[in-house]
């Protein structure tokens, strides 16, 4: 098994993946100023380019998975329809452009510019998600906590206390899955139906808490062991530096930002 198996906050190697080896926090800021713009706009053709924007850059610089696949491929083109569909129909009749009917049901119309207009809302949605995944889905949290204490000076005290939260996740489905296992192998809570789920749920909430509890003691331990907060500043075992190529991706996203804002420009003098 891989270490991702055992540790779900790994770093990823994948070779020829540039996004994988750029700061955390260059991966954040660079498409914040787009984002910020597309809360904004309302036309159709802004959010669609940074759109494309988004999808190149994921295809070119993240690893593709079947599930990340089956989110670029299906899951945000259909939630943005559907979305879309969506404020077609509560789109106000009196407000949009009803030269051209699309569809007609007894004495409602669902006119092309109330569809114009939703279907920019679910584009424009589907639009700051994608972006958003530049960082979501090629950095773990560890990393991301490790660049704000050293970049943006976020005080360590914080900063690693979120890192061992984030422990903590994995820890608890790791043990969750041993529970389930051992309940297996004694035949507890056997049968089917609801009333079976619910019993075999109920029978796994102590020994979770049980567990987490130790956990708990034994990070605070450990903590304690190393001096926890006992300092204004600790060394760094793993570091996660700012390099050239982070001020490189950040600089060409802004300018093909800016290029593209210029280029349609949402908004009338």
């Amino acid at each position: 098994m891989t270490a991702a198996a055992f540790d779900p906050y790994a770093r990823v190697e994948a070779r020829g993946r540039f996004l994988y080896g750029l700061n955390p926090l260059a991966k954040l800021v660079a498409p914040l100023p787009a984002m910020l713009v597309l809360v904004f706009v309302r036309d159709l053709a802004t959010p669609l380019a940074f759109l494309v924007i988004a999808y190149l850059v994921l295809l070119t610089g993240a690893r593709l998975t079947a599930r990340i696949g089956l989110l670029l491929a299906v899951a945000i083109p259909v939630a943005a329809v559907v979305l879309g569909l969506g404020m077609s129909v509560w789109a106000d009749a009196s407000r949009v452009d009803t030269s051209v009917t699309v569809l007609q049901i007894g004495g409602w119309s669902l006119y092309g510019g109330a569809l114009a207009i939703g279907m920019a809302t679910g584009v424009r949605l589907a639009a700051i998600v994608s972006l958003a995944l530049l960082a979501g889905l090629t950095t773990n949290g560890p990393d991301l906590v490790r660049a704000t204490v050293q970049q943006l000076r976020v005080p360590y005290r914080i900063g690693y206390t979120a890192l061992a939260a984030f422990r903590f996740v994995p820890r608890f489905g790791y043990e969750l899955e041993v529970i389930r296992q051992a309940h297996r192998v004694r035949g507890a809570h056997g049968g089917r139906g609801p009333f079976s789920a619910i019993a075999r749920w109920w029978g796994y909430i102590v020994p979770l808490l049980a567990g987490a509890i130790r956990h708990a003691e034994r990070v605070a331990l450990a903590m304690d062991a190393r001096a926890f907060g006992a300092h204004p500043g600790r060394t760094e075992r793993y570091l996660v530096p700012w390099r050239v190529r982070d001020t490189v991706f950040v600089a060409l996203f802004w300018i093909v930002s800016a290029g593209i804002i210029v280029a349609f420009f949402p908004w009338t003098l």
